[in-house]
């Protein structure tokens, strides 16, 4: 079936769901994202602490925004439009402005991955961190960064462009097969590396005694990373939600999604830190461009490191593209839901405003990072925060009724579901929310006012 009752496009099948879904969990924030976060926060403990947020609040808040967009069959807006009450009703717009703000900069780090993997092939890599790092710059902001932002966006255009069926589906269905395979490939070869025993250390033994000294910081960054990674509180689960149908088992679904994502991000760990240790680099260095500083500078000093670097860098391009097809989507639903637009249009208008908005990301890094900040730090946990509010305690009955479709009575299971949605699922989000707003009241006092005084 390619269309709903209301001629709203499907998924022709369930393995082009779930892909979509895992491409849209696994891109950047696997690949790009979770190896600098994980560093900054000291390796085994933040990777301890991201588990079990993955495990405690994954599930239960893919279902709440699974639920919302199958029942209503509508992009963000629309879904929290049709089934809030008062200012609730305006919550989606939370949502299409946070995947806005994201794709925003988004598309400018993909640029980079871009210009790395011809560099790889190319020239290669400096082969010392602060020659990487004046690489880095160079590549990262000015001209070149607009040049490459704008050519990812025109290829989103064509994908998004062609609709649900036959943009979206053919790509993650050869795109995800194949992050899989390069990244399973690079962690056997890294295994072979000679810092590969220290980096397992590193990783996998985390020091409880640290992750309780240093519990502030870890929690807004696990949360955050947890929410960034599968794909939450950017509404994008809503909106592919709504192109499925009533047959589908949407906890089955939510639970391999989340398999395989928390197992590719786990797998990246064991490809990043080995070959930064190799190179004696250090793991915690912090920042948004940290795998194209610190680890570009270890692919230049590996022997055959640009073929290596270009072969990594081109997986985290392909992880890019699954992703920002998803980001796409969203605002792209919204314009046709809402608006009436035909979809390549539609699509072309959107891509054209995050060029746009991009450009001062593009710029600086500085900006960059106060997007990614404002977006990661308040709007993801904001988003997700008000979602699982109203759905566990003033839509219940609803959500557990559209849970059962597809799979036939679930007895106390939805109940516990909203019961760990009201609670812990909440709890979690609060806290990590207050604590995102202190870290970029922090950001924006200690180095976006000072960058602006410069």
């Amino acid at each position: 079936m390619s269309a709903s009752e209301d001629g709203r496009e499907l998924w022709s099948t369930r393995i082009g769901f779930v892909l979509a879904a895992v491409g849209s969990a696994v891109g950047l924030g696997n690949i790009w994202r979770f190896p600098f976060v994980t560093g900054e926060a000291g390796g085994a403990g933040f990777l301890f602490v991201y588990l079990l947020f993955v495990a405690l609040i994954g599930l239960p808040a893919i279902l709440i925004e699974f639920v919302v967009g199958r029942r209503t069959r509508r992009n963000p807006v629309g879904a929290l439009r049709d089934i809030g009450q008062g200012a609730w009703k305006y919550v989606g717009w939370i949502f299409v402005v946070t995947t806005f703000v994201i794709m925003s900069y988004y598309s400018v780090i993909a640029g980079w991955t871009i210009r790395y993997t011809i560099l790889g092939i190319q020239d290669g890599y400096a082969d010392d961190p602060a020659a990487a790092g004046e690489q880095f710059v160079g590549i990262a902001q000015g001209f070149e960064a607009m040049l490459f932002h704008a050519l990812f966006l025109l290829v989103i255009v064509v994908i998004v462009g062609l609709g649900i069926r036959r943009g979206i589906e053919v790509a993650v269905k050869v795109m995800v097969p194949a992050i899989i395979a390069i990244v399973l490939g690079l962690a056997v070869w890294a295994t072979t590396l000679d810092g590969a025993s220290a980096a397992y250390s590193y990783y996998l033994a985390p020091d409880f005694a640290a992750i309780a000294a240093d519990w502030t910081s870890i929690l807004p960054a696990a949360a955050g990373q947890a929410f960034f990674t599968l794909s939450l509180g950017f509404g994008i689960m809503i909106t592919y939600a709504s192109y499925l149908g009533e047959d589908r088992n949407l906890a089955e679904d939510g639970v391999v999604i989340i398999g395989f994502d928390t197992a590719i991000a786990f797998v990246v760990g064991l490809i990043v830190f080995p070959i930064l240790f190799t190179a004696g680099l250090d793991p915690g260095d912090p920042g948004v461009g940290a795998i194209f500083i610190t680890l570009a500078a270890a692919f230049g000093e590996l022997s055959a490191g640009g073929i290596i670097g270009a072969i990594f860098f081109g997986t985290v391009l392909i992880a890019a593209l699954s992703s920002a097809i998803s980001l796409t989507e969203v605002v792209v639903a919204y314009a046709i839901d809402e608006h009436g637009m035909e979809r390549f249009r539609a699509t072309v208008l959107v891509c054209a405003g995050l060029f746009v908005f991009g450009l001062a990301p593009a710029y600086d890094i500085v900006l960059l990072e106060l997007y990614d900040g404002f977006a990661d730090g308040v709007l993801l946990l904001l988003g997700g925060l008000l979602v699982t509010a109203y759905v566990a305690w003033r839509w219940s009955d609803e959500a557990i009724e559209e849970l059962s479709l597809g799979v036939g009575s679930i007895g106390s299971l939805g109940t516990y579901w909203i019961w760990i949605a009201r609670g812990p699922v909440l709890i979690v989000l609060f806290v990590s929310l207050v604590l995102g707003i202190v870290g970029y009241v922090e950001f924006i006092n200690e180095t976006f006012l000072p960058w602006l005084e410069s």
